[in-house]
């Protein structure tokens, strides 16, 4: 369904909403868009790529595509994704997304389906002109919107929701540490913005992901020490730093010192 927006600048301006279900492989852009943009998946799931980000999404997420920015998305081969999607601007949408904690940097959140997917189901039974729709379009966007503030910060209170991503992390982390893993990686695992994770970290274990990641990869250099048998370089690619000499400038800006001279002045 589509409604073409005034000229006039407006509070807020439906553009158009609906939904498919996707083909396995089915891609979309690269491409812009001049309006915002909001893809809720209902099922299946597939990856969003603005900049150089990719976001894995699967249902019950969601995510945003901001205004003239570059972005490109593709449902998943084995088990493609559908969605249903509302397109919106005006000069108080920005702010209205800004209190459900997104914009260009935050892009990705989970949502109640049934109390946003009604909303976008009754705007598409208006598929004929008529006096009061343009009022009843209106008043199912501002509540869709409105659910989303609810939601984000419910999320906000909750502190168990943060603690989960932070653990989800960590396992990733210690199930992946020995290969050049990067923060990236772990929070397109957890389909989440790095920028979110980094923020998850620091108030959880007052650390970023990869201090923690680094960390980590230091403690396991430390216990395969004991191992005589394994010289610098075979300990530096075993927790992940493919360059032996970087992983001594790691090692020694956090023990400050060498590796080979913590194994001889601290026999393990």
């Amino acid at each position: 369904m589509k409604v073409h927006p005034k000229k006039d600048p407006a509070e807020l301006v439906f553009y158009t909403s609906g939904e498919e279900a996707c083909l396995p492989g089915h891609g979309y852009g690269p491409a812009i868009r001049d309006h915002y943009l909001i893809h809720f998946v209902t099922e299946g799931k597939g990856t969003f790529e603005v900049g150089q980000h990719m976001y894995h999404l699967k249902k019950g997420q969601a995510f945003l595509i901001c205004p003239n920015v570059i972005t490109y998305y593709r449902a998943d081969d084995s088990r493609p994704w559908s969605y249903m999607w509302i397109g919106f601007a005006g000069h108080m949408a920005i702010t209205y997304l800004q209190k459900a904690n997104l914009d260009k940097d935050h892009l990705i959140f989970s949502y109640k389906k049934d109390a946003i997917i009604s909303h976008i189901q009754q705007i598409n039974v208006y598929n004929r002109l008529s006096p009061g729709r343009e009022c009843m379009v209106l008043g199912h966007l501002y509540a869709i919107l409105g659910q989303m503030i609810e939601d984000a910060m419910l999320i906000d209170d909750d502190a168990e929701y943060h603690n989960d991503y932070v653990k989800e992390a960590k396992g990733y982390i210690g199930a992946n540490y020995s290969r050049d893993v990067t923060v990236n990686e772990i929070a397109a695992y957890l389909s989440i913005n790095r920028s979110y994770l980094y923020a998850l970290f620091m108030e959880e274990i007052g650390e970023s992901p990869k201090t923690y990641l680094t960390q980590y990869r230091l403690q396991k250099a430390h216990e395969l020490m004991k191992n005589s048998s394994l010289n610098i370089a075979q300990i530096a690619r075993s927790v992940g730093y493919k360059d032996p000499l970087t992983f001594s400038k790691v090692f020694k800006k956090h023990f400050h010192m060498s590796p080979k001279h913590y194994r001889r002045f601290y026999p393990l």
